[in-house]
This record gives structure tokens, sequence and C-alpha cells, in this order.
């Protein structure tokens, strides 16, 4: 019984502690282009770096 003294509090804390940083992700746009991620690996890149004789 003691130990929901000490796991109770802990609990609380960690979970206002997500709750914040999901806030703080939502405000500072963390979340605002869902799509472009996602499609970027469908779309060749225009630029191919050549490799030189000597580069490793």
């Amino acid at each position: 019984m003691n130990v929901i003294y000490f796991m109770l509090p802990l609990a609380l804390i960690l979970g206002a502690l997500f709750v914040g940083l999901f806030v703080w992700a939502t405000k500072s746009g963390q979340y605002d282009d869902l799509d472009t991620p996602a499609k970027r690996m469908l779309f060749d890149d225009d630029k191919l770096e050549t490799k030189r004789k000597g580069d490793l």
C-alpha cells in the first residue's frame, strides 16, 4: 500500500510532462504538414551527386 503513495504522484507527474510536451509540439508547428514527408520518398532528387575518382 505504501507503494501507491510513491507511484501515484510519479504517474501524475509523468502524465503532465507528456501532455505538456504534446501541447508544446503542436504549438511549435511539429504537426502542421503530415503529408509531405510521407510523399517525399516517392519523388527523385533533381541533383544527383557524382563521385569523383579519389573520393572514398
